[in-house]
Order: structure tokens, then C-alpha cells, then sequence
């Protein structure tokens, strides 16, 4: 039978939107690599501040 593994033993990285670590998470096994966003919220508002000039969304 596999060992549990400790939370502090997994690995990290900073969410690109809001600066604060995370980490890794079953679902995200494949695609590790690829993970930037600690949640679909950061995720989200990291695409819409990236669209547009200045960093902000625009305003209608």
C-alpha cells in the first residue's frame, strides 16, 4: 500500500493573479505544468486584467 504523503511535502507555486502559494492538487496530476491559477476566480480575473491596456478591465 502507498504511503501518505504530507501536505508540506507537496509541491507549490505562486498564483499569478493574487501572489499566494498553492498547492499541488490530485486533479491538476496531468497537467501540473500548465497550472498558473490557484482558482478559477483568479483565473478569470487574471485573463480579463491581461486583455486590456493598463492592466484593468474596461469600463463600459
Amino acid at each position: 500500500m502507498a504511503r501518505m504523503r504530507r501536505k508540506a511535502d507537496l509541491p507549490q507555486k505562486i498564483c499569478l493573479h493574487c501572489a499566494r502559494p498553492f498547492t499541488w492538487r490530485r486533479k491538476w496530476a496531468r497537467d501540473w505544468d500548465q497550472v498558473r491559477y490557484c482558482s478559477a476566480r483568479c483565473r478569470g480575473a487574471g485573463q480579463t486584467q491581461r486583455g486590456h491596456p493598463g492592466g484593468k478591465a474596461a469600463q463600459p
